[in-house]
């Protein structure tokens, strides 16, 4: 099995401890219904206030993140990025969002982590933190910045592969 192929197979049981957020949804149900206070569904999630969005992945358990500290294991897949539409308005973290800042969004590492994003097309790299949630579903495994997407040459979907850094 190609190593890309395996860190995704690793992965699985930690993806299988989610929920996708769905329309009408509370912080308070969710928790409930799998049997965590909603403090504790915050905390997993990284989450400063008690606002969702319809297609959040939100974690149920404590475990390894899909993507493995200290790059032992990448993740590989696409990336897109984000911009004018969304500068200047909050992110899930609460912080205001900058397209000019070296920003992501990702489904479910905590915020502020720091990830090195490389584009495995031209070995370009950037390290990002993470301020965000999406991409939710499809292909797409990271939300870029505009300024992150332009350092690495990736202002459309590009192949990439993320290391956590911290």
């Amino acid at each position: 099995m190609k190593a890309p192929l395996l860190a995704l197979f690793l992965a699985l049981p930690a993806l299988a401890q989610t929920y996708t957020v769905q329309k009408g949804d509370t912080l308070f149900r969710i928790a409930r219904a799998h049997s965590l206070s909603v403090e504790e569904l915050k905390r997993l999630n990284g989450l400063t206030s008690d606002l969702i969005q319809p297609g959040q992945v939100l974690r149920l358990r404590q475990g390894r993140p899909p993507v493995a500290s200290g790059g032992k294991h990448p993740e590989e897949g696409l990336a897109v990025w984000y911009g004018p539409g969304f500068h200047g308005r909050k992110t899930a973290s609460g912080e205001v969002y900058d397209m000019h800042a070296l920003t992501a969004a990702h489904p479910s590492l905590p915020f502020g982590t720091r990830v090195r994003v490389t584009n495995l097309k031209t070995g370009k790299s950037v390290v990002v933190r993470i301020n965000d949630r999406g991409p939710f579903g499809g292909r797409y495994i990271i939300d870029l910045s505009y300024a992150a997407a332009k350092a690495i040459g990736a202002l459309s979907a590009t192949p990439v592969r993320l290391e956590v850094l911290e």
